[in-house]
């Protein structure tokens, strides 16, 4: 019983840890506070709903409509090229860490951004959907066991990202910190995005 479960943890979380649009965002969201319990919220929501249609076989369905991830993937690119642009735009107006009420108008804004982030990406559903859609078949009965595990691995990752992001608070109340985390943003958006765009296929 525990084996797919361990392994859908494992698997989840081996897919979900690395630099990406969606991780930098929710980082940058912890750091700032205000917003970034509901953007952990979105972002688990969205990993389960990806898992379930993988577990369930929708993966099967997308693999045979590759022009719907050709689509999404030139929508994802260009959006993150936008929000490097943006990002990099920050560099050179920095600010201190603060989370005044102005900051909780734009939570609307925030939570599309997230939306966006997570859903105009194609590799999300070509790891999320296919890849563990076709590990999960490959344990039988067990794989919505197996499913469940990636998608706690997603909460547990995101809440540990966003909250965790909190203890560096001290350290970004200055405006070079800022500066450079958002030179990383923008130098990591702007590359997922034009790989985007040029990618074949």
């Amino acid at each position: 019983m525990f084996a797919p479960l361990t392994a859908g943890f494992g698997t989840g979380l081996s897919l979900i840890v690395a630099i990406g649009a969606q991780n930098a965002f929710v980082l940058r969201q912890g750091l700032r506070g205000g917003v970034v319990l509901p953007v952990i919220l979105v972002c688990t929501l969205s990993d389960a709903v990806l898992i379930a249609a993988g577990v369930s076989g929708i993966g099967v369905v997308l693999h045979n409509w590759p022009s719907a991830i050709g689509v999404i993937r030139i929508v994802g690119g260009i959006f993150l090229v936008a929000y490097g642009i943006l990002a990099a735009y920050r560099v050179f107006r920095p600010a201190a860490l603060t989370v005044s009420p102005d900051a909780l108008t734009s939570r609307r804004r925030t939570l599309l951004t997230c939306l966006a982030l997570t859903w105009l990406n194609p590799h999300v559903y070509l790891d999320t959907v296919l890849l563990v859609g076709s590990v999960a078949a490959g344990h039988g009965d067990g794989r919505w066991l197996f499913g469940i595990g990636a998608i706690v691995a997603s909460a547990v990752w995101f809440s540990a990202l966003g909250l965790g992001a909190r203890r560096l608070s001290g350290v970004f109340a200055r405006p070079a910190a800022w500066r450079a985390l958002d030179a990383l943003i923008a130098v990591t958006m702007a590359a997922l995005g034009i790989a985007l765009l040029l990618e074949r296929g």
